[in-house]
């Protein structure tokens, strides 16, 4: 009787843990964000905190517009804290795969930054290019040059962002998906990075 409850013990146990382990990797799962910003236009962003080659700390922002099921923008915004951090315009951002494959992003804020330490590079033609499987690296145009490392699962996301709206084709036109609910959903604007850490 005793081997029975010591089993029946471990199963539920067992059962437990595989039905959390499950539970987390679902939520692990849902790291893209959707909101509406008018009529017939959708953002979709991946957000991730991550520290670079000397430990500060930076915002990662990849976001893709959508108009009436047409993707309009995808840009990477990189927000860097604290203050001290200074992008350099019209300067582009170098990314590197770990095969040596050296990429540029065109700086969207070439003309005019909202901030100094704020900088956001054109993505659509380049996310297709950047492999899932391999960390990528970030050369910061900054005044002082730092490298910012996008692991793989940030990288999945992203592609996950890319096709999630347009059934694979981030250029033509398809019917918007919803995303499943429980997914936190936030308004996207400037004044959320200012030049000061929250």
């Amino acid at each position: 009787m005793k081997r029975f409850l010591l089993l029946f013990c471990v199963l539920v146990s067992f059962l437990l843990f595989i039905s959390l382990k499950i539970d987390f990797s679902l939520s692990a799962l849902a790291l893209t964000r959707q909101q509406s910003e008018g009529p017939g236009q959708l953002l979709y962003q991946s957000r991730h905190s991550l520290r670079d080659d000397v430990g500060s700390p930076w915002q990662v922002v990849l976001f893709k517009r959508v108009k009436d099921g047409e993707t309009v923008e995808i840009s990477l915004r990189l927000v860097g804290f604290p203050e001290g951090i200074e992008f350099l315009h019209p300067e582009r951002l170098t990314i590197t795969t770990a095969k040596g494959q050296i990429l540029a992003a065109e700086d969207a804020f070439a003309q005019e930054s909202p901030a100094a330490n704020v900088g956001q590079y054109k993505m659509q033609d380049i996310l297709t290019q950047l492999p899932v499987t391999e960390a990528i690296e970030l050369s910061l145009p900054l005044d002082n040059p730092r490298s910012l490392t996008i692991p793989t699962p940030v990288l999945l996301e992203w592609q996950s962002l890319l096709f999630s709206v347009n059934g694979g084709n981030p250029n033509h036109r398809a019917t918007i998906k919803s995303l499943p609910s429980g997914f936190t959903l936030r308004k996207f604007q400037l004044s959320d990075y200012s030049s000061k850490a929250s």
